[in-house]
Formats: structure tokens, C-alpha cells, sequence
């Protein structure tokens, strides 16, 4: 069975230029995680939200939200259809055939894959382009400096945690430190 990182790797692998684009894989932002989020070198911005079942798609429509300053709930969806959403373009990655075409909503680009176990061969078929939600660019809704400082806070401690050394710090980082 193909595991998500490795449809992951695939998918950023053929379509994406690290040298040009800013690549994130499982970044939260706003109020949700993208499994993949893509800036281009314009700053205009894509979300790819990967399932590989049909139960772990129609969840992807249950997802509320509340917002941290106003407090108002909302539906994931509801929010990118109507443009209030970080992202320009959002897209599903899907298995072939997992859904039909009809059933996703037109503002969600889709693209199909198929792979093959005996090969180890991942293509992948665009089925519908996304529709760009606004024009905004992501830096103008993010701030630049604050995302980088907070990406490489986050990379030291995946670092840590991969290297086992989070046992070793006589004082933990605050950010573990319960309250």
C-alpha cells in the first residue's frame, strides 16, 4: 500500500521546483493543516488536501472551525468557496476513481492518482483545475518573517525529536512545558 509521504514525495517531486517555490508539507495555518501547501514565486498560493478513503473525504466537509478573534464557527468549506480562505486554489489528491468528479464541490481542483504496487509508479491526472478563491497573494495575508521564525523553531524541534534528544534537556523548551 502507498503510504501518504510517499504519494507526497511523487506528487511534489513532478509538479514542484523546491528553488522556486515554497513547499510545505503538514504546515497548519489559519485555522486547519494543509497536507501540502504550495507558494509560488509570484506569492500566489495552493493547498492540497490528500485521502485516500471515501470516509476520510466526507469528513473533510464536517470540519468546523471557530475563529481565535471573533469567535465565529464556521465550516472549512464554506470559507473557501466564498473566498474567505488563506489559500488562492485548493485541490483534492484522491486514489482513481474514488469519487466521482460531480460530487466534489466546482471550487476544489481534483487531481487522480494511480499507482502501481509491482513498478512502485505514481501518475497523476489533473480532472478539474481549482478556481482561484481571490487574488490576494499568501504574503499579503501572512506575515513573512513571523512564518519563517516560527518554520524554523518547528525544524529544530523535529530535529530533536528525530535524534531522541528531547530526554536529555535538564529544562524542556516552554513550548512542551504544560500549564
Amino acid at each position: 500500500m502507498l503510504k501518504v509521504e510517499e504519494l507526497t514525495y511523487n506528487f511534489i517531486s513532478k509538479f514542484y521546483d523546491f528553488e522556486k517555490d515554497l513547499v510545505l508539507t503538514n504546515h497548519f495555518h489559519s485555522d486547519w493543516e494543509a497536507d501540502i501547501l504550495i507558494v509560488n514565486e509570484e506569492g500566489f498560493s495552493h493547498e492540497f488536501e490528500i485521502k485516500f478513503s471515501k470516509a476520510d473525504f466526507k469528513n473533510d466537509f464536517k470540519k468546523n472551525y471557530q475563529n481565535s478573534k471573533t469567535k465565529e464557527k464556521f465550516l472549512k468549506h464554506d470559507k473557501i468557496s466564498c473566498g474567505d480562505y488563506i489559500c488562492n486554489q485548493f485541490s483534492f489528491l484522491l486514489p482513481m476513481g474514488m469519487i466521482d468528479a460531480e460530487k466534489i464541490p466546482e471550487h476544489c481542483g481534483i487531481i487522480e492518482f494511480d499507482h502501481n504496487p509491482d513498478t512502485w509508479e505514481t501518475v497523476f491526472y489533473e480532472i478539474r483545475k481549482p478556481k482561484k478563491v481571490h487574488e490576494l497573494t499568501f504574503w499579503n495575508l501572512v506575515d513573512k518573517d513571523l512564518m519563517l521564525k516560527i518554520m524554523a523553531r518547528n525544524f529544530y524541534l523535529k530535529k530533536l525529536e528525530a535524534k531522541g534528544k528531547f530526554e536529555e534537556l535538564i529544562l524542556p523548551p516552554k513550548i512542551f512545558q504544560k500549564k
